[in-house]
């Protein structure tokens, strides 16, 4: 089952990488009390991802958060060790918290996972952005085509803050 408007998230523990090394973060760590813009990657590095999507979270950081919004989260079906050299290259781990999914629990829980297998990739996620409010989506704008970031964009998440 899809998550959809309304739904609350489902309990899920990420990996981040700190100054201290891997740790755990749970969703009512990232979530609870929270207003937080969260948006979804089929993987990092990749083109779209990399040259599109993460650039107009990091651009327009200043603009979401002065809409009243606590955090700006990625999620990917990588390791932490991909999800912390992303950040460190693209240069947005003061802005950005990267969430590393490694074994997709949390995409699979929500009903978002992508199967890539064709493409030697593996179940990813699918690409999508959420307003949640307190562990609840407000809004959830998913990509038809996993390629693109349209809907998905930081623009389109201005919009309706």
């Amino acid at each position: 089952m899809t998550i959809k408007i309304g739904d609350k998230l489902p309990a899920a523990t990420f990996k981040v990488k700190t100054a201290d090394g891997v740790k755990d973060i749970t969703t009512d760590e990232v979530f609870k009390g929270k207003k937080v813009v969260l948006f979804a990657v089929p993987g990092a590095f990749t083109p779209t991802c990399s040259l599109n999507h993460l650039p107009g979270y990091v651009d327009n950081y200043q603009a979401i958060i002065d809409k009243g919004v606590d955090t700006i989260a990625v999620v990917a079906v990588n390791d932490v060790f991909v999800m912390s050299a992303w950040a460190e290259s693209s240069r947005a781990a003061d802005k950005i918290l990267f969430l590393a999914d490694g074994s997709a629990d949390f995409t699979k829980a929500l009903g978002m996972e992508l199967d890539l297998s064709g493409g030697g990739l593996g179940v990813r996620s699918q690409r999508y952005s959420a307003i949640v409010e307190d562990g609840v989506v407000k809004t959830l704008n998913v990509e038809e085509q996993a390629s693109q970031a349209l809907t998905s964009a930081a623009s389109k998440i201005l919009e309706q803050l």
